[in-house]
Order: structure tokens, then sequence, then C-alpha cells
């Protein structure tokens, strides 16, 4: 979890009434708002100086000019891929072909790697050839398949949307086939795409602190059975792909971007619920902040990290009784989902997995109450990437 800096108070924050604290909350807000703009009409101060220097007729001027153009491409890039793409193409730094646009991104300099993965998941056709063009770019001949995906997974960040990554994968398993030639064992990409996801979830099995059930090596190869068209892949290769990624974890890029200060600063709802424990059933008042198909609790609002998170994935929610408290809902586990996908910090600030099965909360009203259910109900996704993956699987151990 990220940190999000505020003020420091001479006060403490249980000195102020719900209503004052949603005010201060809203004052900071308008703050970081206002931050924002500055440093945007900073980047346009940048790109109008930037243009009155084109007049500029010596050559150095032209290169000083186009150095600041690109500089300035970038920077739209990482906010917006799409726009900072039509200005490079505009300011003739780059061609419009899905070629010069992949070879741009890359290169990668300079650029939001988190931008790059949604620029290259967008389902159009300019888009899904500038992807076919940016793994092209990969040379993953005479690699084992773990060497290839922590060479293609370091060049962007995957994005979170199903049908991305699904293009994404699909298009990758492609090109390690293709350049593995003869040498190629899997008797078709979907099987390389199936093995593909096998390690990326060993990896998170394996290394994620709140997983305490680590897969052992008969499980992840027992995992994979059959997915070459019905064949077992080699036995030495599961177990040398096992050890790699026990020996080293993926190295994931991380960019610079304040995305919980955004998440946090511009919310989908936010405000006081009651939340009931679940070891203990008693009722704790708590600032929950929904965005971004996440639901975030913090024990005051002046807290730097949430107490809790809830991903809206696999979950419903619903209307129920209480006799402790009125107007409550709840979330539950639904679409085959045993639990609520979920996390908290214990009382040693440690970060844990959540085990409810239903989180119930009650709100100061039924208004209040109907307005959450329904913007939940709005947040809350079944997740298509695990169905797409199963389906995927059937194809890869039969015959076509």
């Amino acid at each position: 979890m990220g940190t999000i800096a505020h003020t420091q108070e001479a006060f403490s924050i249980s000195d102020l009434s719900p209503e004052q604290q949603k005010i201060l909350i809203d004052i900071r807000r308008r703050k970081t708002e206002l931050l924002l703009q500055i440093q945007h009409l900073k980047d346009e101060l940048v790109e109008v100086v930037s243009e009155m220097e084109s007049l500029d007729s010596g050559e150095d001027g032209k290169n000083s000019n186009k150095t600041k153009m690109m500089s300035i491409g970038r920077k739209k890039f990482n906010m917006d891929p799409k726009k900072g793409i039509e200005y490079l193409i505009e300011k003739g730094l780059l061609q419009n072909t899905p070629e010069s646009v992949a070879q741009f991104l890359h290169k990668g300099e300079g650029l939001n790697k988190t931008a790059i993965g949604d620029y290259l998941g967008e389902k159009n056709d300019f888009n899904e050839k500038v992807l076919q063009a940016f793994v092209d770019l990969h040379d993953f001949t005479d690699l084992i398949l773990v060497q290839a995906l922590r060479q293609f997974l370091w060049s962007f960040r995957l994005p979170g949307e199903a049908q991305k990554i699904d293009r994404m994968m699909e298009c990758f398993a492609k090109r390690y086939c293709d350049c593995q030639g003869e040498n190629n064992i899997f008797e078709n990409s979907d099987t390389c795409y199936v093995l593909s996801f096998a390690i990326i979830m060993l990896n998170t099995s394996l290394h994620n602190p709140s997983v305490k059930d680590k897969p052992t090596i008969e499980q992840f190869i027992n995992m994979n059975r059959g997915i070459n068209q019905g064949q077992d892949l080699p036995r030495e290769l599961l177990v040398g792909l096992y050890d790699s990624i026990k020996a080293e974890p993926f190295k994931i890029p991380e960019d610079d971007g304040n995305d919980l200060m955004h998440t946090f600063f511009n919310p989908d709802k936010e405000g006081w619920l009651w939340k009931q424990g679940g070891r203990y059933k008693s009722w704790k008042r708590r600032w929950f902040i929904l965005n971004d198909n996440c639901l975030y609790y913090f024990e005051y609002t002046t807290d730097k990290e949430p107490r809790g998170i809830i991903p809206l994935e696999n979950i419903s929610v619903r209307e129920c009784t209480d006799r402790q408290k009125q107007h409550c809902f709840e979330l539950y586990a639904s679409g085959g989902a045993d639990f609520i996908k979920a996390c908290k910090t214990d009382s040693e600030g440690k970060v844990v997995e959540g085990k409810h099965t239903v989180y119930r909360m009650s709100a100061s009203s039924e208004e209040e109450k109907n307005e959450w259910m329904q913007r939940l109900k709005q947040s809350i996704s079944h997740n298509p990437f695990y169905d797409m993956l199963a389906n995927r699987k059937r194809k890869a151990q039969h015959h076509n």
C-alpha cells in the first residue's frame, strides 16, 4: 500500500464532529486538486515556451526544440497515452505507423510502464497492430519460457482488465512459439499461453507473504497435466520452471505515479459507515472510500493507509437486518468464490489476508444505505479472466 501525505494538525481528529471532519477532508482534496492544476499549467507553459523557441532558425535551436517537444510528448503520454501518441505524430516525431509507435514504446525512455500497458491493451485496429509489432520486437530465441516472460513483463505493466491481458498474453505465446522454430515443444500456442499463466500464478503463490500454503513442485506439475493437446509436458521442463521462479521472483516494474492519491482524492463515494467485525461481531465506525472497483476503509479520515481493502470482484450486495443496527446491507461472496478476496492490517500493522464470507455495514439512514448499495452494485464486477483461462486450458488439453 502506498501512503498519502497529510498536513500535521495541532489538534486531534477525534476533537472534531463528523461534519467538521468531512469539511477537513474536502479542504485537503481541493488543495490536492489545486496542486494538480498548477502542475498541469506548468506543463502547458513548457509547451508554449517550446513552441516559441521553434522560431529559432539555427540548427542547434531546431535540435533543442525537437528534444523539448519529445519531452512534452512523453509527459502527455504518461497522462493520456492516446493524446501523447497523437501529439508526437502531429509534431513529426513519430510516424503514423504501428511499427514506429511500437519502437517508441519498446524503447520506453521516460515512459510510464503502466501507460504503455494500457495503450497496448486497447481494442482497436491500430492499437492491436502496435501490440503485435511491439511483441515482435522481443527476441525469445533460445530462451526458456520463464526467461522470455521475465523479459516481456519488464517492458510494461500488465493492465488490470482481463480482455486486455488475454490479447497481450496470446500475442506473447504465439511470438514465443515462433521464436523456438523446430525446437518448439508446444503442440500449439494455447499450451504456451496456459503454462505462462501457471508460471505467473506460481510466482504470486511462492512470493506473496499473504499466501501461507506454498505450492509444491508436485502440485505445480499436477496443475499442468495434459495441457499439451492431451499430453503431459516433460517433467524436467516443469521442474526447471518451478526452481527458477522459486529462486528469483519476477521483477515487476513500479511507476512513480501517485496512484493512491488519485484514488483517494477522486472517489466514487465516501463516508462514515458502521462495520461489523469478522471474528468478534462488534460494530466499529469506519471511514469508507469507494473507487476503482475497490472499497477501502480507514479508522480515521487522516490515516495515511487504509485499514482494509475489499476488491469488488466476484461478490454481490444485498439488504439485511440486524438486531443491533438499522439500515444494514452486506457484501457476500458469489460467482463461485468461497471467500471475499480482501486484506487488512492487524494490531501489529502487518498485512493479512481476510477470510470473510460476508462484510456487513450499517448506514446512518435508509437513503444513505440505498445510495451506498447502488454505487457498490455499479462498481462490483465479475472477473472474466478466470473463465477465459479455463476455456483456454480446455482447448489446450484437446485436439482441435
